[in-house]
């Protein structure tokens, strides 16, 4: 005997179609959208001293932002980058509820876009409704296929826009048109463009019910002070419909009339009076609704609205807590230690590599030598002189290499040295230092230590 409740986990989501909707959240969620994707669009036209101001270039293993080029090495700066990204969203949802999710996901502005153009083509909320209720007909197949048309262009655009960021967009735009686009650009640009238009046109809110994990353990960072969207039970409670005129005290009712307009505009489908659920995105469309009715009914707004657990039971909210304390001291720590390091990062990187073939070679005249390769790169866009020596042991001298070496700019020059000290002063294991300076700049120098390896003593 089959079980209902195990087969409706098989059945097909039932399709949201969110109501349009005016409000203070609404014009906020909109300006959020057009400049967040106004960046996004419009990034990788801006030149920056005559190349692309933000350029992830993956084959050249450089990183483009603005006047700052970035390498490999440079890693632990995009680790710290990332953990000041992830430690501010851990503040802020601690602060605010998911914000981030509500104003600012990706995928809450894309899949807005295309509300957008669903709604232009099809209409509003009931008349979408009725059209895909309806037999396929000349105005069903018209305003459908408007709308796909828009779907796939934007997709196609955003994927193009995305693979500009690894690519050259000019060149990139110059390759299309020619038809001489390479096959991993194209991989990753119709990759991404598909991305969009499943993720924002169809997925929409399962992404965030069910792929995003964000929704699982945003809970963790809740506690009664954090800003939620609640419905005030006490306030609302017993709902009911009834007439404008009506006293809802004389008629036993609370200021909730039951009109649904709060779930009719939720983009996830859920029911803000339930609770707190992890669907809830804090768009806030629910509060727009809600205090719409209100002014309708001339109740007072703020029935479902922004506030914490603590002021609906009436108890005091704290702002400053310790958890806040926290975050805040290790965010600002974070951003402190990466501007500190970026202010004074030295933009050469000196490798030295040991040749493991051989332990020493004696020469003549009591000399000892080991072999080594020293790779530096030139992280400056300009060509640069540098000055190669060694320390660490009295006498040492290098051979192999003149007085100076000149490395493109941006490029890595591999020098093949031999560093020779006299028998005397080596002997053992010992620790050197290879060192390389700017010729035209004194404050431009580097280090790096090796082994130099000598007979037993």
């Amino acid at each position: 005997m089959s079980n209902p409740d195990s087969a409706s986990m098989y059945a097909s989501a039932k399709k949201i179609y969110p109501r349009e909707i005016d409000g203070r959240f609404a014009n906020l969620s909109k300006i959020a959208t057009v400049v967040l994707l106004g960046l996004f669009y419009a990034v990788p036209w801006f030149n920056w001293d005559e190349r692309q101001a933000v350029l992830f270039d993956l084959p050249a293993r450089k990183f483009h932002i603005l006047g700052l080029t970035l390498w490999p090495q440079d890693f632990p700066y995009l680790a710290m980058l990332l953990m000041i990204a992830a430690l501010t969203l851990f503040f802020f949802t601690a602060l605010a509820g998911r914000l981030w999710c509500g104003f600012a996901c990706p995928q809450t502005v894309w899949t807005e876009i295309f509300i957008w153009m669903e709604q232009w083509t099809e209409g509003k909320r009931s008349q979408r409704m009725k059209l895909d209720q309806a037999p396929w007909s000349w105005n069903k197949l018209r305003r459908k296929g408007s709308k796909q048309l828009l779907w796939i262009t934007f997709s196609m655009w955003t994927g193009f826009t995305f693979v500009g960021y690894f690519t050259p967009i000019r060149g990139l735009g110059s390759e299309i048109i020619t038809l001489s686009v390479g096959g991993w650009t194209l991989f990753w640009g119709l990759f991404y463009g598909f991305a969009t238009y499943g993720n924002a046109g169809y997925m929409r809110e399962q992404v965030c019910k069910y792929m995003c994990p964000y929704a699982r353990f945003q809970s963790a960072m809740f506690d009664k002070d954090t800003l939620i969207i609640s419905y005030d039970e006490e306030r609302g409670e017993p709902r009911g419909g009834r007439k404008r005129s009506v006293d809802p005290q004389e008629a036993g009712l609370g200021d909730c009339i039951d009109c649904q307009l709060c779930v009719q505009v939720c983009p996830t489908g859920i029911d803000i009076r339930e609770g707190l659920q992890y669907e809830c995105i804090a768009c806030a469309a629910c509060i727009d609704a809600c205090d719409s009715i209100m002014d309708k009914m001339n109740y007072p707004r703020g029935l479902v609205r922004y506030t914490t657990e603590h002021a609906l039971h009436h108890e005091g909210t704290r702002v400053l807590r310790p958890r806040m304390f926290v975050y805040a001291t290790i965010l600002l720590l974070l951003i402190a230690g990466l501007t500190t390091s970026m202010a004074t990062r030295t933009p050469i990187i000196l490798d030295v590599i040991r040749d493991r073939n051989m332990l020493y070679r004696e020469m003549p005249g009591n000399v000892i030598e080991n072999a080594y390769t020293l790779k530096v790169i030139n992280q400056s866009e300009e060509p640069r002189t540098f000055a190669l020596s060694v320390t660490g042991i009295e006498g040492i001298s290098l051979d192999g290499v003149g007085d100076t070496i000149t490395v493109d700019g941006g490029g890595v020059l591999s020098v093949p040295v031999r560093a020779r000290a006299h028998r005397d002063n080596a002997y053992g294991i010992m620790t050197i230092q290879f060192n390389v300076a700017a010729v035209d700049d004194e404050g431009v120098a580097l280090s790096e230590d090796s082994r130099f390896l000598g007979p037993t003593p």
